[in-house]
């Protein structure tokens, strides 16, 4: 299969997709484009939005469901419906703070932003990651069953741009968290992707 990721030249919501595809040990193209390509760029995306992953010439949108696909394909996705959905779960508890932190992030008006970023930080995110901590602590420092899945290669892979926008390192204090990033990031496939990886944004 031929596979292209088409994105800004940034980590954010494409990086989950390209650890995977690197977990794979598959070719693929990594597409990255400067802000001011997007508007040339944006008419042809199916929803006007990216990432976008091209397989086999069908362009496919949405990163959930492409990472799905592609965990499924790693063998990251469950070995049965229960474990299926405990690992959705996951999935699902990290992308909603993640759109709770991204939402403080495009804030325009700083002085919402300002309040905003108060309760993101010492409600919000502490919610989240205390529980995210004791969830990794109680399943052998993975998110599900006390293996490497899909969710543990998600929350690793959105930590440095979630860094850059709270300016905070929240698995700091977090030792199991800490200890299951370092893991993921030691993933030989994963380890050879950042190594090469193109230098842009988190």
């Amino acid at each position: 299969m031929a596979y292209k990721l088409t994105y800004f030249n940034l980590t954010a919501r494409a990086e989950q997709i390209r650890f995977l595809l690197s977990y794979l040990n598959v070719d693929f193209e990594d597409y990255r484009f400067d802000r001011e390509q997007w508007p040339s760029i944006k008419p042809a995306m199916p929803f006007g939005q990216v990432p976008v992953l091209e397989i086999d010439g069908k362009i496919i949108n949405q990163s959930i469901a492409i990472s799905r696909y592609l965990a499924k394909k790693a063998g990251l996705a469950g070995n049965d419906e229960w474990e299926s959905l405990l690992i959705d779960v996951a999935v699902d508890n990290i992308y909603e703070i993640r759109q709770e932190i991204m939402k403080y992030h495009h804030e325009k008006n700083e002085e919402i932003k300002s309040k905003m970023y108060d309760q993101l930080v010492n409600e919000k995110i502490t919610f989240y990651f205390d529980r995210f901590e004791k969830i990794v602590a109680e399943n052998g420092g993975y998110f599900v069953n006390g293996k490497l899945s899909w969710p543990d290669l998600y929350f690793a892979s959105i930590l440095d741009h979630l860094r850059s926008v709270t300016e905070i390192n929240l698995v700091d204090g977090r030792p199991h968290l800490e200890r299951l990033k370092r893991k993921v990031l030691a993933v030989p496939q994963i380890k050879s992707y950042i190594a090469k990886r193109p230098v842009g944004d988190p």
